[in-house]
Parts: C-alpha cells; structure tokens; sequence
C-alpha cells in the first residue's frame, strides 16, 4: 500500500480527526476531503492536498486535492455561521491539544496563550520590550513562559540561514523571520512541532499605527489580508528550518469570515485600534492585557536594532536592504 504523509491537522466540522481516521478517509471517500478544515498538507496514492487557505507548505496549490498532476476538486470547508468570540475560542480549542503558543506580551498572543493554556516561549535581546510584557503577560495569565535570550552574535549566524529561506527578502520580513527563527529553534530543540502563534490579527482587526491616519482604511485593510498567505508562507519556511510549523488561528476559516464581516470603521475608531478583538479578549485575559497596545515584533525583540548595526558593522552604512542582498549573495556563492 503507497504510504501516507501528512503535516499538520485535520477537522470535520469542527471535530477533530485523528491521523487513522483522516487515513481511512482519503484512501476510501476521497470525495470527504472537499469538507477538510485545519492546517495540513498531505499526500497518498499520487494525490496530494493542502488546506484552504495554504497555512502549511507543501506540494501544489493550496485548497485543492490534486491527482497524477491534475485538479479533482477544490477542498472548502463550509463551518457553521458564528460570532467573532464563538469563532476565536473554537479556533483555539481546536489547535490546543499540543505545541507550545508564542508569546509576545501583546493582546493577540495573549488571548491565544489564555485559551490555549499551554506553556509559552518569548523571545528577544536581553532587557527587550517583547521579553518583559511577555513575562509580565505570562505571570497574569499563571502560565509558564520560557525566555530565549538572544544575542547580536546568534542574529548575525542565523541571517544567511533565514535570508535564504524566505520568498520576500526585504528588511521588515528579514528581521520578523529572525525573530520566529529563534522562536522555531527552541520549539524544535524541545520536542515541539505545533507553534501556536497570533500571525494575522493586525490584518484582520487594523493593528497597524498607520490605520488610524489612512483615509482608505477599507481598502488597506482588504489589501493587507489578502497579503497574508506571503506572510504565512514567510513564517513556515523558517519554522521548517527546525521541523516545525506556525499554527495560526486567526486565519481560521471561522474567524476570517466573522473579522471581514465586521466594517472597518468598526476595527479602528477614535484613535482606537483592534477594537472587536480587544472586546473578545476581555473577556478572558485582564484588561490591562486586552488593551495593551504593543511594539511590533521586529521591534520589541530588539531585532530590527540589531540588523541596522550589523549593516553599518559590514560597511552597509545607509542600506539595510544592501546588506541583506550581500548576504544572500554570499549564500548562494555569487
């Protein structure tokens, strides 16, 4: 019998399935696939499929079953109708059965850590933003949180190795894929596969500080979420680096429907910004967490500083971009 691979997870409905039982279904009613939720990619029989919205690599497009090179069948899990809270909370349940959740300090990984209730990893320089609040977060929260102390020396070694991973070779992407390397890593190293993470929430609920200025605050946001499968695809190649993978919750199915169905004037308003999420999140986590509003992860880890030093270091005095295109260069031997 032709072996069967899979990563990730399988649902049905909102009930999980177990590796067996995905097993049994794709070798005896294919046709069952179409209905797959989760975050998995899989292969069997000279078939192979990858989940709706693409969250974990793998051959082929994502949301398709696809056989001897050709489509059968787009794979659209169709979950019932809910609300923002009822969708974050199924979305969580259904990934908490094991990993470990990323935790950054801010509402988004704190509502995760809170419902997931799994021990957390916070990562960034000595004395960074992102290791306090996340520490801080994980005392509230009675969880327990390891800290991975990062140091410029374990940023300048992990750069070609990240540099030659991800598709967006940029400064912003560079230094958030650094940041999840580090994260990735210690996973890896203790036995983790699944990393829960809060990858997509500035999208989806107006995170980002310059939504608050923007006149086409509709349209940014349309843009940004449509953005997110580059991003997702960013973050899995470097979490594969150590064999791991980034689960995602608020790109859900369920969560991506309930957050675009809520207007954008809705998300950010009078200076206010992820209002519908901070008002799910207070209703687990402290409001001091749920309105906390954070440094982006380049940032908070100290990264970000860290590579404009290291291009200056390496005679990339006005280019941070240069400084990257050198390393990757060098990587590939040019």
């Amino acid at each position: 019998m032709a072996s069967f691979e899979c990563t990730g997870w399988v649902e049905q409905g909102g009930i999980r399935l177990s590796m067996a039982e995905v097993e049994k279904i794709v070798r005896g009613d294919p046709e069952q696939i179409r209905t797959f939720g989760g975050e998995f990619a899989f292969s069997f029989n000279g078939c192979s499929a990858r989940d709706h919205f693409g969250i974990i690599p793998g051959p082929g497009p994502r949301g398709v079953l696809i056989c001897n090179e050709k489509v059968r069948f787009s794979i659209e899990p169709d979950p019932a109708p809910s609300s923002l809270e009822e969708a974050i909370v199924t979305a969580i349940k259904l990934r908490s059965d094991e990993g470990i959740t990323a935790l950054s300090g801010g509402v988004d990984s704190s509502l995760v850590a809170a419902l997931a209730g799994r021990d957390c990893v916070s990562v960034g320089l000595s004395g960074s933003h992102d290791l306090a609040r996340a520490r801080q977060a994980a005392d509230m929260l009675g969880l327990t949180c390891t800290e991975v102390v990062i140091t410029p020396d374990d940023i300048e070694s992990a750069l070609p190795a990240v540099i030659a991973a991800i598709p967006r070779k940029d400064p912003v992407n560079t230094s958030i894929a650094v940041t999840l390397y580090f994260v990735a890593q210690w996973a890896g190293e203790h036995g983790y596969q699944r990393i829960l993470a809060g990858q997509g929430a500035d999208e989806l609920f107006g995170g980002y500080s310059r939504y608050l200025t923007t006149p086409t605050l509709e349209e940014d946001l349309a843009r940004d979420v449509a953005g997110l499968e580059q991003q997702a695809a960013r973050d899995q190649a470097v979490a594969a680096l150590h064999g791991t993978y980034l689960s995602m919750p608020y790109l859900d199915i369920r969560v991506m429907r309930a957050a675009c169905a809520i207007p954008a004037h809705e998300k950010v308003c009078d200076g206010q910004r992820k209002i519908p999420l901070r008002a799910v999140a207070e209703h687990y986590i402290p409001p001091e967490l749920a309105g906390y509003k954070k440094k982006a992860m380049q940032y908070g880890s100290g990264v970000w500083g860290v590579l404009k030093k290291l291009a200056r270091k390496n005679g990339y005095k006005t280019s941070v971009q240069d400084y990257i295109d050198h390393i990757g260069q060098v990587k590939h031997g040019h």
